[in-house]
């Protein structure tokens, strides 16, 4: 495959979108001295992302509400959310909820 002008245009851009918004905040942060309450308040900054991304992925399905997809989710995401709870392992959560989702649609 032949690399144009514009591909690689593309690639460059695309870089440079994805990487200000993740470099200069860190850059600006490291200079500046936060307050005690101005920490404490970030800790729970992503927590509160992660939350808002589950709770539109189990409650919704494709912007609407679903009954059956739903309860195949949140039944999934039960044992998901206690083996993360237990272990704080990344890996074996995700391996947890895509076992547990799997062996849900299966049987349902």
């Amino acid at each position: 495959m032949e690399i144009t002008g514009y591909i690689f245009l593309v690639i460059l851009g695309t870089s440079i979108v994805t990487f200000i918004p993740r470099v200069v905040p860190l850059m600006l942060l490291s200079k500046m001295e936060i307050s005690e309450w101005g920490i404490n308040w970030l800790k729970h900054v992503p927590v509160a992302v992660m939350a808002a991304l589950l709770a539109q992925e189990l409650l919704l399905s494709e912007q609407v509400f679903s009954i059956k997809e739903n309860a195949l989710n949140l039944a999934a995401a039960i044992p998901t959310f206690i083996v993360a709870i237990f272990t704080r392992s990344l890996l074996v959560t995700v391996l947890i909820g895509v076992l547990s989702l799997m062996v849900m649609r299966f049987f349902f």
